[in-house]
């Protein structure tokens, strides 16, 4: 049965009021005991003083063991679910992400919910982390493996090189080829920097207003090369947009996707590039008749490096597969989205959505 607030100060009182007298009577009895015991009784104004004394030197005492008996108990209790927490907490530190809390079903409701909510932020932080450590070493596996490659063909074909017997042509193409793979060393390793530059955001963001239609009409210009040799059809429908943006680091984007188009489109192919406004801003969309991605690739050609085929498809022809990670991330930072729709054979559109006006100050 629960007592009313009213009964429980009442007997609260009547504990203290009890305890204290016990104390002083403890007190009076000891004292009458050590007067006895010494021969000499003082002056009941004075042994009343110290039976005072004396009285307030037991309650402290007691009260103070007390005291260290309940924080013993208490902090054995916090020891006991706060322990795991703290070895979990120090295995992470250490580097081992693979560990995981158990909740606990001691204590009052009020402790289990605060321990329990704390016991899944750790439990979380070690997921997260554990997801990031699989992600470092993904990333220095294949970083190693794309250095690799140039590097191997690069050395190969300079031992070939110092046969005295090669002729003036062979020397010539395993000349080209060294080339050939040092500029793609030289772009991969740039691609790199840019991408880690971009991720910690130490990236140059100088925003500003701009023609958009212009800019992606001079980069196809830039590149009427690459189409005109491959004998692809360009159609531009580009409205005339101003918006603010890096023109550097978007233009950046822009490029990457034009050339993917152009890589993996077949000859006698054709390139759609439109730019319109929509609701939210604006859209550009680009779409080729090249050799497309397949469903299950499609939700992770912004990852860094990866390969939709083992053999020499869109995903991995001649690219590092960096480009589109690059340029998603810039599109994040002006605060956009990038979507791919395709269809393996058939062709692929990469859509960009991007504010038009947004001064984006708090990317600056």
């Amino acid at each position: 049965m629960k007592l009313s607030p009213k009964l429980q100060s009442a007997l609260w009182f009547l504990c203290v009021l009890i305890f204290l007298v016990s104390m002083f009577t403890v007190a009076f009895f000891l004292t009458a005991w050590i007067y006895q015991l010494i021969g000499h009784t003082p002056s009941p104004l004075l042994a009343q003083i110290i039976n005072s004394f004396v009285g307030l030197f037991l309650t402290g005492l007691i009260i103070g063991l007390l005291t260290r008996v309940f924080k013993a108990k208490i902090a054995a209790g916090q020891m006991r679910m706060f322990g795991p927490i703290i070895e979990a907490l120090e295995r992470i530190a250490k580097g081992d992400f693979s560990v995981r809390v158990d909740n606990f079903s001691e204590s009052n409701v009020t402790d289990r919910g605060m321990i329990s909510e704390l016991v899944n932020t750790v439990n979380q932080v070690a997921v997260e982390l554990n997801q990031m450590e699989n992600m470092r070493q993904e990333f220095i596996s294949n970083v190693s493996h794309e250095l690799q490659s140039p590097l191997t063909s690069i050395r190969g074909f300079a031992q070939v090189l110092q046969n005295d017997n090669l002729n003036a042509e062979d020397r010539h193409h395993y000349l080209s080829v060294i080339e050939t793979e040092s500029m793609r060393l030289s772009r991969l390793t740039d691609n790199l920097l840019k991408l880690a530059s971009l991720e910690a955001e130490h990236a140059k963001f100088e925003p500003k207003a701009y023609r958009l239609d212009k800019q992606i009409r001079n980069l196809i210009l830039a590149c009427e090369p690459q189409w005109v040799d491959k004998a692809i059809e360009m159609e531009l429908r580009l409205d005339e947009i101003t918006i603010t943006a890096d023109e550097d680091l978007i233009g950046q984007t822009w490029i990457n996707l034009i050339h993917n188009s152009i890589k993996f489109t077949p000859e006698g192919g054709k390139i759609s590039l439109d730019l319109h406004h929509c609701d939210k801003g604006i859209e550009f969309k680009i779409k080729d008749t090249g050799i497309g991605i397949a469903q299950s690739d499609q939700t992770h050609v912004f990852e860094r490096f990866y390969k939709a085929d083992k053999s020499r498809t869109r995903t991995n022809s001649g690219g590092s597969g960096l480009g589109l990670s690059i340029a998603q991330k810039t599109v994040e930072m002006h605060h956009g989205t990038i979507e791919v729709q395709s269809e393996a054979g058939t062709g692929t559109t990469f859509t960009v959505s991007l504010p038009v006006h947004e001064i984006l100050e708090d990317a600056m």
